[in-house]
């Protein structure tokens, strides 16, 4: 190659570059070259991430000979008048020079170069069994499919192809328990590279189109979450205030530890001694505030039961009400009732109210273990009208709804008392059915709202108020005081001291 084929060449690519700057907005200038195999467009409308998802499509298969580019949303009905006419527009905007070749009745580009568009709807099942030796996917309005569908085209993009295979996702996030979530947000893929807009990206909205969409925000804040700023939103109707919830997330501590309660067996295996903490980053149990001594605290557990499989542990300040821990694991029972015991010590001996709905198997291993700071509840007997008592708290269709009024009203005063995000995740999708019952949304958790519910209405059964230590050398100790300073390790006898003072000699 010559300087003046070089000198043509580097020109040819200033044009192209300049071409794409002047035409495309600058957020998404980079995906043009991104070769992951999944492009994930997240956004809310007018962001512009379809008509960018449309002019890398037309810049690939007019660069890049021998393309068989899928495009594609749930119904083949609907193609016609969004990406098949997006795609034509563009076509004649930026490429009329291409050769571009279009069957307005069959919805099919094809190029000189052998490079063809197709479309097709995943409920056109015989058209798509046609294609084959796909080399690219434009998958339009993606929260529309189900993640079978998904996984469907996924393996067909497999064809020998000398450039890169990539499908390319463009939605608005209508959901916070979506599989799309799930799949590429929550857990990051190396294969797969994310990106979120907004209409504040585009630079080229007319500022009436800009007014119209902002006038959501007083007129439809949920519609202005989700399709103006494209946060993730929530299918029913939120019990709690969805916008002071996602406020608050944005401003949620870390927490200060991390991990899980190691210990060891006694011989009967039922008693632990010789408790210690483990740090880990993926640990169950999060501290967002370390116990301070002398200051009481509660506990509330909800037990996995009804199709749920968390066990959650919420720990609580009783003087303030602030959330400073969180117990959230698939356990069995054992290892819970044990986590829980180990946590409700360190938090002082928090008066613990574990679930005792599905199962009284907890309730009773932590008063076999010794644990005698637990809720205690009044039954009825229905024989003779006498009243017992009985350890745990019952969750039925007399309490449940008392136990979510209360935290509604409680969260709608003092909201920046909760620090764990996985709470503030589920407060989004705890909404009403159309029964008006306050639940989890199909396919979310409802796990730590209903331990926060719990952990809040036992609060009046233990003090409220930050209790003195007795002066050094005058404290009378019991004997399970004596078993708990002889079971810990040197750091919790230290505490015990400054919590109890030191033993009458």
């Amino acid at each position: 190659m010559d300087r003046r084929e070089k000198v043509e060449r580097y020109l040819d690519t200033a044009m192209w570059w300049k071409g794409l700057r002047e035409t495309n907005n600058e957020t998404f200038l980079p995906l043009f070259f991104d070769q992951h195999r999944y492009l994930v467009l997240k956004g809310g409308g007018g962001s512009g991430k379809s008509i960018f998802a449309g002019r890398k499509v037309l810049e690939r298969v007019t660069s890049e000979p021998g393309h068989r580019w899928l495009v594609t949303r749930k119904v083949a009905r609907t193609l016609r008048d969004s990406c098949f006419a997006q795609l034509r527009g563009q076509i004649a905007q930026y490429y009329p020079d291409a050769g571009a070749k279009i069957n307005k009745g069959d919805l099919w580009i094809g190029f000189p170069n052998g490079s063809e568009i197709l479309f097709a709807g995943l409920d056109d099942v015989e058209k798509l069994k046609s294609i084959y030796d796909i080399t690219g996917i434009w998958i339009e309005e993606a929260s529309e499919l189900e993640e079978g569908d998904f996984n469907q085209l996924d393996i067909r993009l497999r064809t020998v192809f000398p450039y890169y295979l990539q499908i390319i996702l463009s939605f608005n996030p209508i959901s916070i328990t979506h599989w799309l979530k799930k799949r590429f947000f929550d857990i990051p893929d190396q294969r797969a590279h994310v990106h979120e807009s907004t209409y504040k990206d585009n630079r080229f909205l007319t500022a009436e189109a800009v007014k119209t969409l902002e006038g959501f925000k007083d007129k439809d804040e949920y519609y202005y979450m989700v399709y103006c700023l494209g946060q993730w939103g929530v299918t029913g109707k939120t019990v709690f205030d969805g916008k002071a919830v996602s406020e608050r997330l944005t401003r949620i501590p870390k927490p200060e530890l991390r991990g899980a309660w190691l210990y060891d067996m006694t011989e009967d295996g039922v008693h632990i001694e010789n408790i210690r903490w483990e740090d880990d980053g993926q640990g169950p149990v999060k501290v967002y505030k370390k116990p301070v001594p002398g200051r009481p605290y509660v506990i509330g557990a909800d037990t996995a039961g009804d199709g749920s499989d968390w066990f959650v542990g919420q720990v609580l300040d009783n003087v303030s009400g602030e959330q400073v821990a969180v117990l959230r694991h698939q356990y069995d029972e054992d290892t819970f009732s044990r986590q829980m015991y180990c946590l409700g010590k360190w938090y002082n001996d928090a008066m613990l109210a574990p679930e005792a709905n599905f199962s009284t198997y907890p309730v009773k291993l932590l008063d076999l273990m010794g644990y005698r700071n637990l809720y205690v509840r009044e039954i009825e007997d229905t024989f003779d009208g006498t009243i017992r008592h009985a350890y745990g708290f019952r969750t039925d269709r007399l309490t449940r709804p008392v136990i979510i009024s209360e935290l509604i009203r409680v969260m709608r005063e003092h909201l920046e008392t909760v620090n764990d995000e996985d709470t503030l995740l589920e407060m989004l999708t705890f909404v009403r059915d159309e029964n008006q019952r306050a639940a989890a949304e199909p396919g979310a958790h409802d796990d730590c709202v209903m331990a926060l519910a719990i952990a809040h209405y036992v609060r009046p059964q233990q003090t409220m108020e930050v209790e003195r230590t007795a002066a050094a050398g005058t404290a009378v100790w019991t004997q399970d005081m004596w078993d708990d300073f002889n079971r810990a390790d040197p750091q919790g006898r230290e505490l015990l001291l400054r919590m109890w003072g030191a033993p009458r000699r």
